[in-house]
């Protein structure tokens, strides 16, 4: 059974500021969250924030971009993506 992400409303309110380079990485971790889960060692910067936090580089470089996101507990396994920006207003 894979995993389902959803994007935040709040994270949703600012994709379309992003570079279409960082949209388009966040869509192939959004995919790679759904086939194997939240813990995504295979991105770069990958890191634990707490219990069932996360985040990861989308873009290295000035400015450096993230994604924060949540597993949601329940009988759906659920992943919920909650920020998506630079670095620096990064909520961790």
């Amino acid at each position: 059974m894979g995993w389902k992400v959803t994007i935040a409303p709040k994270a949703r309110k600012g994709l379309g500021k992003l570079p279409g380079i960082v949209r388009d990485a966040l869509v192939m971790l959004q995919r790679d969250i759904e086939e194997g889960g939240p813990v995504r060692g295979n991105w770069p910067n990958y890191g634990k924030l707490g219990r069932g936090r996360h985040h990861c580089h989308l873009k290295k470089g000035r400015p450096t971009y993230v994604a924060v996101w949540e597993e949601v507990a329940g009988q759906v396994r659920l992943v919920e993506v909650t920020y998506v920006g630079t670095h620096e207003k990064a909520p961790y």
